[in-house]
């Protein structure tokens, strides 16, 4: 079978309103007069996810559902400038937005509408089976649709992967996603203890790698029943911006899990791409290059030695 795709991401297109605020959280006021502005631009979730594998030389296919909306249009106009494929089932709900308040150390507060979050919403099946069928590997948001689309990316025989994000390891919800996926990544901030859960995720699932992101404060990788710390990355410039930093983290891991390196190194690269991400303003999306991240791995691993 010809796999001409080396990653297709599902899920996790829409827009984000930026809104830079002088503090988090913000104290009650009648108005704040923004002098920054307020920009809305695509890009969510699996949208940075595959501009970031993109970035990085993968060949990349993302496929969800998108409104006939102005935000609907923006999300096409980044893929077709970046030039990732795009496959967009029409959704009646509307595009997936959201307005995210960052302040000024670079943290940020997202306010999700729900109210164009579809419940039963459906990936077409022979469209699904198709593009799982041409890929190498397959990251999976945790949407709606990607949810039903669970079953038929098991039968495809494809490796999955996908983010749980900020996940308190009980939340019903996110179970299918952890047990389906054989490479699952999770933020620490809600996590009473974060190795515990990383074990109960294999136990219970089909993981085989599990990576547990803190920000500033680095990773925690299991792989071969051994969890192991990841240092975080000095960022190349001054943090500006947390936003998208798990999924460029992503990006850059699945790089190297698809290269065939060793999950250590693999963890190595995504914090180099979160910490590289940390540097872009919320208003723009420019993931870390191929050559720019090995170059920085290479730099860390012989600053290590």
């Amino acid at each position: 079978m010809s796999r001409d795709t080396d990653v297709l991401v599902v899920g996790g297109a829409g827009v984000d309103t930026i809104v830079y605020v002088p503090e988090l959280p913000l104290p009650y006021a009648d108005s704040y007069m923004i002098r920054s502005g307020i920009e809305t631009r695509a890009g969510q979730t699996g949208d940075f996810v595959a501009l970031g594998l993109s970035a990085l030389g993968l060949r990349t296919h993302h496929l969800d559902m998108l409104g006939e909306d102005p935000e609907g249009e923006l999300v096409r106009a980044l893929h077709r400038d970046r030039g990732v494929a795009l496959t967009a089932i029409p959704q009646p709900a509307g595009t997936k937005r959201a307005v995210n308040l960052v302040g000024p150390d670079g943290r940020r507060l997202s306010l999700y509408d729900a109210s164009r979050s579809h419940t039963e919403g459906r990936f077409p099946e022979p469209v699904l089976r198709a593009l799982a069928d041409g890929s190498r590997h397959v990251h999976v948001a945790i949407t709606h649709p990607a949810a039903h689309a669970l079953p038929v990316l098991r039968e495809a025989g494809v490796t999955l992967s996908t983010d749980l994000h900020d996940w308190d390891g009980e939340d019903a919800y996110h179970e299918p996603f952890a047990r389906a996926a054989d490479v699952v990544f999770v933020s620490t901030a809600r996590l009473a203890d974060p190795e515990r859960t990383m074990r109960r995720l294999v136990e219970r699932g089909r993981a085989r790698i599990v990576v547990a992101t803190a920000g500033a404060e680095g990773a925690y990788l299991l792989a071969d029943d051994e969890v192991t710390y990841v240092p975080a990355v000095a960022p190349p410039a001054p943090v500006v911006d947390s936003n998208g930093a798990g999924d460029a983290f992503a990006a850059g891991f699945l790089f190297g899990l698809l290269r065939g390196e060793s999950p250590r190194r693999c963890a190595l690269y995504g914090a180099v791409a979160g910490a590289h991400a940390c540097t872009v303003p919320a208003t723009r999306t420019a993931a870390a290059g191929r050559d720019e991240l090995l170059a920085r791995a290479a730099e860390v691993e012989s600053a290590l030695r």
